[in-house]
């Protein structure tokens, strides 16, 4: 039971080389056909939910420099919203389940804020890990406090994702598999329940997207 069960998040399909992972480039294949042909409603809407997100992410970059950067973390919400949408199809592995997808994500973003943040503006940095008005005798605690919550942070950006996609499909499939051993009347309630738990974890699976790309543009705007 427990082996059927996970069995949706194991990558393994041989010993030389896992083809679930090229499910992530599935995306590659679907969006840009869209601009090639003429455009479509499809198309106009994808461009629109694309730029709201735009919209959305330049409020959050305070030094203008950077309002650039939109582009970047736009696609990386494109990315991460597609991969989840997918794994919510049969038969399609769900890569934003596991680890190794979400810190190859989150910890080259981090590694490279810090490194950019400490190299053109050490000050400032240093400045971050002492919150303003805080007492002279609690400053040593603070900056180790500081100094912590900011290495766990692709660390908890990881996790939040993994764990979110990982719980909606558990449920998914640990409520399919009781399907079998249930009476024809609690099957229709069961069958209810499946539809409204895939509505959820469609809004979940944009819902954790967009909290990633937030969470990543606010941690690049502390570092200007």
């Amino acid at each position: 039971m427990m082996a059927n069960l996970f069995s949706s998040f194991d990558p393994s399909v041989n010993s030389i080389f896992s083809l679930n992972w090229l499910s992530a480039t599935l995306m590659f294949v679907i969006v840009p056909p869209m601009y090639w042909l003429i455009p479509s409603r499809l198309c106009l809407f994808w461009i629109s939910s694309i730029m709201i997100i735009h919209n959305e992410l330049k409020i959050l970059i305070k030094y203008k420099a950077f309002k650039g950067s939109t582009i970047f973390f736009s696609s990386l919400f494109t990315f991460i919203v597609l991969n989840n949408f997918l794994g919510l199809f049969p038969y399609i592995f769900t890569c934003s389940s596991h680890l190794s997808f979400t810190l190859t994500l989150s910890l080259p973003l981090w590694m490279s804020f810090m490194i950019y943040g400490w190299s053109k503006n050490h000050t400032y940095m240093f400045a971050h890990l002492v919150p303003q008005g805080a007492p002279n005798i609690l400053l040593p605690f603070l900056v180790i406090v500081e100094s912590i919550s900011n290495f766990i942070r692709p660390g908890t950006l990881s996790i939040r994702l993994t764990a979110n996609m990982i719980a909606g499909h558990l449920l998914i499939t640990l409520m399919g598999n009781s399907g079998p051993i249930v009476s024809l009347s609690l099957l229709l309630i069961l069958l209810i329940a499946q539809i409204m738990l895939l509505i959820l974890e469609s809004a979940v699976a944009i819902i954790q997207s967009y909290v990633f790309s937030i969470l990543a543009t606010l941690y690049s705007s502390e570092i200007n």
